[in-house]
C-alpha cells in the first residue's frame, strides 16, 4: 500500500549531499519543522530525469519558495556518490537537496517501488512529487508508467 495525503513520513536514514561531503539525515532532520518540496525520480543521469524532472524544479525554486515553501529535495535509489556526482554535474548547488535512498528503504517504505529489472536497473522509486509539511503528506502526485506530467515542478505550482 502506497502512501497517501494525510499520512506521516515513515522514519529512514538517508545519505544526504552536503558541503563537506556524504552524511546521514534521518526523515526528521530533512522534514521536522519546515515545508518541503519532494521529487522523486527513477534514477540520477537517466533521461527524463536529467533534461527535464530535475532542471524544472532548479528553474521553478524561487516560485516554489514564494509559495511558503521551505526547501527543494529530490530523492533517488542511488548510492550518495553517484548523487553527490550528478549534483556536481547538474550544479544543483544549494538550490536542490539531494537525497540518496541507496537501498530504497524510504521508497519501499512509502510503497512506490518501481521494478527496473526488465531494464537492467533492479528496484527503482517510481516518478513522483508531494509537498511534505513537518513530516506530513500534504500533496502526492504519482506519474503513471512512463510518463511525465504531475510530478513536474509547474504542475506542482498549479495546484499549491
Amino acid at each position: 500500500m502506497s502512501i497517501k495525503i494525510g499520512d506521516k513520513l515513515p522514519d529512514v536514514t538517508f545519505m544526504s549531499v552536503g558541503p563537506d561531503g556524504p552524511a546521514p539525515k534521518s526523515t526528521s532532520d530533512i522534514f521536522g519543522g519546515r515545508r518541503i518540496a519532494l521529487f522523486a525520480l527513477p534514477g540520477a543521469f537517466t533521461p527524463t530525469c536529467s533534461a527535464k524532472h530535475l532542471p524544472g524544479f532548479m528553474e521553478r525554486a524561487d516560485d516554489l519558495r514564494a509559495k511558503n515553501i521551505d526547501a527543494i529535495a529530490c530523492v533517488s535509489v542511488n548510492d550518495v556518490f553517484v548523487m553527490q556526482a550528478w549534483a556536481e554535474h547538474k550544479q544543483t548547488g544549494s538550490t536542490i537537496e539531494m537525497l540518496a535512498d541507496g537501498n530504497g528503504d524510504f521508497t519501499r517504505a512509502i510503497g512506490l517501488v518501481l521494478d527496473g529489472t526488465g531494464f537492467g536497473m533492479g528496484e527503482r522509486s517510481q516518478r513522483y512529487s508531494m509537498i511534505v509539511d513537518n513530516g506530513k503528506v500534504e500533496a502526492l502526485h504519482v506519474e503513471d508508467g512512463g510518463e511525465f506530467k504531475v510530478s513536474s515542478a509547474d504542475y506542482m505550482l498549479e495546484n499549491l
